[in-house]
Formats: structure tokens, C-alpha cells, sequence
């Protein structure tokens, strides 16, 4: 899953940025609101962590102009106010939660993880395919029970795979899914990741079938 943060302190947006890709997120990072704008319009992102006070372009107006355009991804405000007016305009401005600064970082990802649950509705027991199951509260993927041995990458990518399996996803999506903007990419690169993917899954009834032209999918080669 891919996250968009958008916050100017520039230490503590590295260490957000170290935080979350430790748990396994893709993740873009701007320090302004007009930067951040012209992301939100180009890509798609799972959550959105947004600080109010930004220059360029404050982050209630960044909000506005996001749901303006129709886009319920899930966000998440950055506030240096606790207060309860600053609370209300946050959900007044479109917000579906906030944290206070300073913040600790176990409560950040689980309010990040419970707005991707949210988002997610029905899909909160265990999606299954062939003898491959991943668990969305947690995020983690299981071969026969045993927990799945993958690099952060690879995890993004199959995540992608598995929460559209039996769909093509195409390799500019798993693509735009694993990296960020400002990842320097080789033509090959998710051909790479599909390869070891496959390796991972080699004695699974899960499959990633290659179809040309079009992109990936991951479907059970078991039985009907």
C-alpha cells in the first residue's frame, strides 16, 4: 500500500517517512501544499497524512480541493493543535482522523492501519487464494498456516495482487503501488519483483500469470 505524507518539518518527516517504510508502506513524501495538490491530482494513494500548517498552500485547502474533486481516499491531519475547534475544522474540512504532535509512534500506525480497515469494509476477516491467505488487520501474508518470509517490496506487490486478485493490475499500477516518486527505476523493475514473487510461491497454489501487454494476475490454480 502506497501513502502520500505532506508535512515541512523536514526531521520529522524522515523519520515518519523510516517509520512507515519499516512497516512495509510505499510511501511519497512533499514538504508544501501546491506540491502536494499536484500528486493528489496525478496519483492514487491508499491514506494520505497531511499537516495543516504547510507553505504554498495550507493543508485544510490541499483537503478542500481533494474532496472538491471527488477523492475519498482516507486522510489523516497532522495537527500541532489539540484543541476541540481545531479538531472540528478538521473533520469539518474533510478529514477522517487527526493525531497531535509530538506523536507516538505505535498510536500513528494503528490509526493509520484502522483508516485502511475502514476503507477496506467487508474485507476484514482474511482474503484467500488457493493456500495463500493474507490477514488485512495485520497485513501479513501466510503459506499453509506459516507465515511468508518477504522484502517490502515484494509484499507491496503482492498486496496489490491479492486485495485485486482475479482483475489484470497492470505494471504501471504496481508500479505507481511500490515506489515512490522519486525512485530511480530500471525497465525491468517489477519484472524482477514478479520473478522472486514467483520464487516465494513456487509450492503454492497461488499464481501470478503474466498477461502481455496488459500486466499481472494472481489467481488459485486449484480447482474450481
Amino acid at each position: 500500500m502506497k501513502l502520500l505524507l505532506v508535512e515541512d518539518n523536514a526531521e520529522l518527516a524522515q523519520w515518519i517517512v523510516n517509520l512507515l517504510r519499516g512497516e512495509n508502506f510505499a510511501i511519497d513524501c512533499v514538504g508544501d501544499g501546491e506540491s502536494a495538490d499536484r500528486l493528489l491530482a496525478a496519483q492514487c494513494y491508499d491514506v494520505v497524512l497531511l499537516d495543516i500548517q504547510l507553505p504554498r498552500m495550507d493543508g485544510k485547502e490541499v483537503l478542500a480541493r481533494l474532496r472538491r474533486r471527488g477523492d475519498k481516499v482516507p486522510v489523516l491531519m497532522l495537527t500541532a493543535n489539540g484543541s476541540t475547534d481545531d479538531k472540528v475544522d478538521c473533520f469539518s474540512a474533510g478529514a477522517d482522523d487527526y493525531v497531535v504532535k509530538p506523536f507516538d509512534a505505535r498510536e500513528l500506525v494503528a490509526r493509520i492501519k484502522a483508516l485502511i480497515r475502514r476503507q477496506a469494509g467487508a474485507m476484514s476477516g482474511c482474503l484467500v487464494c488457493g493456500d495463500l491467505q493474507y490477514i488485512p488487520d495485520t497485513r501479513d501474508f501466510c503459506h499453509n498456516n506459516q507465515p511468508l518470509a518477504l522484502r517490502p517490496r515484494e509484499h507491496t506487490i503482492l498486496e496489490a495482487l491479492m486485495l485485486r486478485q482475479g482483475k489484470t493490475v497492470s505494471k504501471t499500477a504496481l508500479m505507481e503501488s511500490a515506489f515512490s516518486v522519486d525512485d530511480e527505476l530500471s525497465a525491468d523493475a517489477i519484472d524482477i519483483y514478479i520473478h522472486r514473487l514467483r520464487r516465494h510461491l513456487a509450492s503454492s497454489s497461488a499464481q501470478i500469470i503474466t498477461l502481455r501487454g496488459l500486466g499481472y494476475i494472481l489467481r488459485s490454480s486449484d480447482p474450481a
